[in-house]
């Protein structure tokens, strides 16, 4: 073999291990797992900005890669799961919520008591940093419904529940808009001190 041979040989194996590690990134991409930053406090304490996160994109089904068709249902979600989707009133939009209601049940809010199918709905990761009570006429924060979550959709509500824009103010997730499930932390930065938050690596999101 020439030398002229031989760099290209050297070349075409270099090519063919680039092009086979592209498609496996995009397939564990597309198909397993997607990293996602926190990027507001509407999920305090679970989640702040500057964590980021491992999402199961598989968990509730296998998509067709760029659109929202579902080519193998696996689960759909469970009340208390966190879960990144698209905003609905912009889909370009990833947001990250709880689940709190999933299709069938009574969603209503009284002085800031979420109640589930006319029972309390308590979660320990909520969270209410606003000692006042918001009137029903001027805000659907602390009194809502009652409403029932329609089919194939859920209601998704942020720990942070005194300042997080979510189901109370835009309505329901469709199943097909989901992204995934949150996982874990697998990286925080605290971007007010420039430090990593290093107890919080690792961390299964609850």
């Amino acid at each position: 073999m020439n030398k002229n041979q031989s760099s290209k040989s050297v070349f075409r194996d270099n090519m063919e291990a680039i092009i086979i590690a592209v498609i496996i990134a995009f397939f564990i991409r597309s198909f397993i797992i997607q990293s996602y930053k926190i990027p507001s406090g509407s999920m305090k304490d679970t989640l702040l900005v500057g964590d980021h996160l491992f999402v199961s994109k598989f968990i509730y089904g296998v998509k067709l890669p760029f659109t929202d068709i579902n080519l193998i249902p696996v689960s759909e979600p469970k009340r208390g799961e966190v879960v990144v989707f698209r905003f609905p009133q912009d889909e370009k939009k990833d947001f990250i919520k709880r689940v709190v209601g999933i299709e069938g049940d009574k969603i209503q809010i009284i002085k800031k008591r979420l109640f589930v199918n006319d029972k309390p709905a308590k979660y320990k990761a909520a969270r209410f940093k606003d000692p006042d009570i918001i009137l029903p006429w001027i805000s659907e924060r602390d009194y809502f419904g009652p409403v029932t979550v329609p089919k194939n959709s859920i209601f998704v509500m942020g720990d942070n529940r005194d300042h997080s824009h979510d189901s109370r103010f835009w309505g329901f997730v469709k199943l097909e808009k989901l992204r995934g499930k949150a996982l874990m932390i697998f990286w925080s930065w605290n971007k007010e001190n420039k430090r990593p938050r290093f107890n919080r690596i690792g961390k299964i999101i609850r």
